[in-house]
């Protein structure tokens, strides 16, 4: 791994399925003798779906595609 300037790595996707980090986990950096540890200290249980997944079906206007473009455009009838 590479640390970037900001003194970022990335963990490796494999590695945070297998140990549940996801986003908002917190860690510790722990210096062992020679070795440097990342120790998980708040685990965060990760969502069952997409925030999309869970919206889907929830709009309740009535309106189609072209009249909300038109209305996030600025642009009336």
């Amino acid at each position: 791994m590479k640390v970037t300037t900001k003194g970022q790595i990335t963990i490796p996707h494999n590695i945070h399925e297998r140990f549940g980090i996801y986003p908002g986990s917190e860690m510790d950096v722990v210096i062992e003798g020679n070795a440097v540890k990342i120790v998980q200290t708040k685990i965060v249980p990760r969502l069952r779906r997409s925030t999309a997944a869970r919206l889907r079906g929830k709009g309740s206007v009535a309106m189609s595609t072209d009249e909300i473009m038109a209305l996030t455009r600025g642009k009336t009838s």
